[in-house]
């Protein structure tokens, strides 16, 4: 036991020494209160009763959990717990005094009604009075820290029962150097009232005038924290966050953590776009994950990494991260690591591509689950080396679903709306790999399944439009858009490992029957213009576009279409119950062309024969090469309306 546990067990039995004694010292309080000097006391049962009643107490207070809660943290519902437990105390007190009167075992009285109620309020007293004025000195040493130091100032948006939260939260946080200065509320009541101390100063809209009037008393904000309710995708909370920019503010949001609690997180731009993310039912999730043993393939990638900190949350007995990449697999490693969670954690250099790798390792770990994230997925540079894009989006696929099945574990392989009647060699590759899935997961009746899950962009993912535009915006501009009426559906990195884990838990139920999908979508909202979130993400950062900061459009790029699609013609939506998530009845392929189709392009692959693989693209995707030549027309088309918009651009109009 390490120094750390032994000393926060040593708090522990220091609490419960003192609730014990406590006790005693109340029944001896509310006695000496009760009767005067000169009174006899039954000392005999008190001799007895005292010690009985004492340990008795230590039961009813860890009945009540008085001893789960830190004493800096006491709020109403430890201090409710106090009540209860010195309730049924009192009554019990005053049941074995009647007890002992009624059977004759005692002369008289040995506490009476009068002594059985002073020790309620004294019982009352003696546990919630040190806990509350250990909780204060805390908060005031806390504060005269702050100032001692010079913390900087915090302004705290939200109602006022959303800021008590966040100024509860952050007396403790103080110690971490934060002084709130006042609170904002969009709430017209609650102005001028103080909440835990701190005064609302006034609404959102007031914001820049609260900001100067601090600067000029000498004592600066420099930051603004949202409530966690308060900071939505609005019109308000850009404006906030807009304001907050111009301003210098650095802003942050408290959030709650997995495990209870709540920290403290800085504001991303992409956590204000287009929509609020699709609730899930967490606890479904955790249910379905808990105790497995899970897999991930491209566990340090945008979309694999996330998926191990969700799962590994969840529950996951075991966790085996295997990435092609050391860095990336380092650094999911590390932040899985601080989070001190309890699934077992292993990490692996290997590559999808390699087979007999892929084996091995699946038949080591023997996983329950495996998520297959690990793929090529930059447009235009699979459109140069479609050779990679084929072995790893491909072959590599069809390397794990096989290892998959030789152990009889369940598989989910990330895919993309680039699938849908693909244009490019990523939505070709990717459909593919789909078709493997789908093909496999057919022919085995109530084995584990295997099923793919497409969703569009993911704000803030490596390689997304968010991270460059914010990019350009921080270098003074110009931001790069490819065309003005290029459409696209967006989600959180969060929203969508959420609903990937929730196809996931649908696929494993069994319900469907013999109809039952293999490919699910993701429900995604509308879909935005590209040219819209550039433009408001120009704005939240403080600058106005086409005035601080320019809009350039450079054309359409080879295998991109304007707006992408979820369902093609031939793939019925199928509702299948779950909030976010629907699927796709896609047609099912012969077991024979599969093979055949793997092996010329493992040969195109590796002979560099780009003509042979569109072959097999074309045959085996019968949409793929219409869908191709439209594509084509509208990018020609595309481009030259870009160059006109440029054009008009630089002429001013």
């Amino acid at each position: 036991m390490d120094v750390h546990s032994l000393l926060n067990r040593a708090k522990r039995l220091a609490v419960m020494a003192h609730d014990l004694a406590t006790t005693p010292v109340a029944i001896g309080l509310a006695l000496y209160l009760s009767f005067p000097e000169t009174a006899k006391l039954q000392v005999e049962a008190l001799a007895w009763i005292v010690p009985l009643f004492t340990v008795y107490a230590g039961a009813i207070f860890r009945f009540f959990r008085l001893y789960e809660a830190k004493w800096r943290f006491a709020s109403l519902p430890d201090l409710f717990n106090i009540f209860r437990a010195a309730s049924t105390l009192a009554i019990t007190l005053t049941i074995v005094d009647l007890a002992l009167v009624a059977r004759g075992a005692v002369a008289g009285f040995v506490f009476g009604e009068k002594v059985c109620f002073l020790y309620w309020i004294l019982q009352l007293v003696l546990l919630g009075g040190p806990r509350i004025a250990y909780r204060y000195w805390r908060y005031a040493q806390a504060r005269r820290v702050g100032r001692r130091e010079r913390a900087p100032s915090i302004l705290v948006l939200g109602r006022a029962n959303e800021a008590e939260i966040v100024l509860r939260s952050l007396e403790e946080g103080m110690r971490r150097r934060f002084l709130p200065r006042g609170v904002l509320s969009p709430r017209a009541s609650d102005r001028g009232a103080r909440i835990r101390g701190v005064p609302v100063l006034g609404g959102y809209d007031e914001l820049e005038r609260i900001v100067g009037d601090a600067n000029d008393d000498g004592r600066p904000i420099a930051r603004l924290v949202f409530a966690p309710s308060e900071f939505t995708s609005s019109a308000e909370s850009e404006r906030v966050v807009a304001t907050a920019r111009r301003l210098g503010l650095a802003l942050s949001r408290l959030q709650t953590v997995e495990f209870g609690g709540s920290a403290l997180t800085p504001i991303e731009i992409e956590d204000l776009l287009f929509r609020r993310s699709v609730e899930t039912d967490r606890d479904r999730l955790a249910l379905f994950v808990k105790g497995r043993r899970i897999l991930v393939t491209g566990g340090g990638g945008s979309i694999g990494s996330e998926i191990c900190a969700c799962v590994a949350a969840l529950g996951a007995a075991e966790l085996l991260v295997v990435d092609n990449s050391e860095p990336a697999l380092f650094a999911v490693g590390e932040t899985l690591g601080a989070r001190n969670l309890a699934a077992k954690l292993r990490l692996t250099v290997a590559d999808v591509r390699d087979r007999s790798r892929i084996e091995a390792l699946f038949n080591e770990f023997k996983p329950d689950l495996v998520f297959h994230a690990a793929a090529l997925k930059q447009l235009p540079q699979l459109e140069i080396d479609w050779a990679e894009g084929v072995k790893t989006n491909v072959l590599g696929t069809a390397n794990v679903v096989d290892a998959a099945v030789a152990i009889g574990a369940a598989a989910v392989l990330i895919s993309t709306d680039k699938a849908v009647d693909p244009v490019s060699v990523l939505g070709a590759t990717k459909r593919l790999s789909e078709m493997y899935g789908q093909l496999v997961d057919g022919g085995r009746a109530g084995a584990p399944r295997i099923i793919s899950v497409r969703f569009g962009n993911v704000l803030g993912s490596v390689g997304s439009v968010v991270p460059k535009f914010k990019a350009q915006i921080e270098r003074g501009g110009p931001v790069t858009v490819t065309h003005p009426d290029m459409v696209r559906y967006f989600m959180t990195v969060r929203e969508a490992v959420d609903l990937v884990i929730s196809a996931a838990s649908h696929a494993a139920s069994g319900v469907g029957g013999d109809e039952r999908a293999s490919v699910y979508v993701l429900k995604m909202g509308q879909p935005a213009r590209i040219v819209d979130l550039a433009e408001r993400m120009i704005r939240l950062a403080g600058y106005e576009p086409g005035v601080d900061i320019e809009i350039v459009f450079t054309g359409v790029r080879h295998g991109e279409r304007l707006n992408e699609i979820l369902f093609s013609a031939d793939e019925p939506m199928v509702d299948i119950g779950v909030d976010g998530v629907t699927a796709a009845q896609t047609p099912r392929v012969d077991r024979a062309a599969m093979a055949r189709w793997l092996a010329e392009l493992a040969s195109a692959a590796q002979s560099g024969d780009r003509a042979g693989a569109e072959r097999v693209f074309a045959e085996a995707i019968p949409s793929y090469k219409r869908a191709a030549q439209r594509a084509a027309s509208v990018t020609d088309l595309a481009a030259r309306r870009a160059a006109l918009g440029a054009d008009r651009l630089r002429a001013g109009e």
